[in-house]
């Protein structure tokens, strides 16, 4: 089933507005709050995983789309379109945090962004080839979990003094326990194949406390995808993202002594619960020196997150102004001791 949001005054199409929240008709400038919508998506039947054609209600032509995508524009005449059975039954998502910065202001946040860059090319600061600029909502899972862990340890400390003609060093030992609960609520994974792992976790954080319930006018005008991997495969990725979390904290528990030695360390982390979100992120396409440059943009902080190209020149002068910098340091305060670098 394709999805048309019709505006009841005018007829012409609406679309998901980031600045008012609402769904807004950009003819006759009609709003209606989203909340109001009623849907049940639960109890839909699922959609097949490979492409499929839909049909445009508003023009009739044709639309082939992914099996992963959920919501998208007619090519033709422009109307978003969103595909109800692909956000349904075990697909529909539980949340979404809709946009907040709009097409126009993504595109001048990525422009300071690109003139803010020291090391790369001038023609590349200018941000004037944009080749394109995507809406998208991507599919994350958010888990809560609790973490148990039980630390055996010896601690040292080493206490050097002086007596008489004779230096002494004392090292007592001290057994250390620990049995610690660590609890984490809503630690994002991104579930699109098709999406960079590093650049999503690179976009974070969003601001979890706008998670709205799903509701389709939401993606109204926008690109959505539909998840590709579910929680139970994630999990691992999950937990390695946390790990380095529990061990900082294992570490900040034990404190005030000259070194530590681990005897045994167990970590059991388990599931309290996942859901299915989908999150907001702009996605910039930039052709520079014939090569197409991909960024992300945090659809609500505006974070920006890519690989741009560098300037080697720039990177040469910035390592010759440092070099530079430290020469005239040491000769003035070899000047200053009476010496001389000449």
């Amino acid at each position: 089933m394709v999805i048309h949001y019709k505006c009841l005054n005018c007829g012409d199409d609406m679309a998901f507005d980031s600045e008012s929240g609402m769904l807004t008709c950009q003819s006759c400038g009609r709003q209606d709050q989203i909340e109001d919508f009623s849907e049940d998506l639960k109890t839909s039947v699922l959609s097949e995983d490979e492409a499929k054609e839909y049909h445009c209600e508003n023009c009739g032509a044709a639309l082939i789309t992914e099996a992963e995508t959920a919501a998208t524009t007619c090519g033709f005449c422009g109307a978003g379109v969103v595909l109800q059975e692909r956000l349904s039954g075990v697909l529909a998502p539980a949340k979404v945090i809709p946009f907040t910065i709009s097409k126009e202001e993504a595109m001048q946040a990525f422009k300071k962004w690109c003139r803010n860059g020291r090391l790369t090319p001038k023609g590349f600061m200018t941000a004037d080839r944009i080749k394109g600029i995507t809406g998208m909502y991507v599919p994350f899972w958010l888990y809560d979990l609790k973490t148990k862990a039980k630390v055996e340890a010896v601690g040292t400390k080493v206490r050097k003094y002086t007596r008489g003609d004779y230096e002494y060093t004392e090292t007592k030992f001290f057994d250390v326990y620990r049995d610690i609960d660590l609890s984490y609520i809503k630690v994002p994974v991104d579930a699109s194949e098709k999406m960079d792992d590093k650049i999503m976790d690179k976009l974070e954080p969003f601001p979890y406390d706008q998670l709205k319930d799903f509701k389709t006018p939401y993606l109204a005008g926008y690109i959505a995808e539909k998840y590709n991997y579910d929680d139970k495969v994630l999990y691992p990725r999950v937990e390695s993202k946390i790990k380095n979390f529990i061990e900082s904290y294992i570490r900040s528990t034990i404190s005030g002594y000259s070194s530590v030695s681990y005897n045994h360390k167990h970590i059991n982390t388990k599931k309290v619960r996942s859901y299915y979100v989908l999150l907001p992120v702009w996605m910039v396409y930039y052709d520079y020196d014939k090569t197409e440059h991909t960024f992300a943009m945090n659809g609500q902080t505006g974070k920006v997150v890519g690989k741009p190209p560098i300037s080697f020149q720039k990177v040469a002068a910035w390592f010759g102004g440092i070099a530079a910098t430290s020469f005239i340091t040491l000769k003035v305060v070899a000047l200053i001791m009476g010496g001389g670098l000449w």
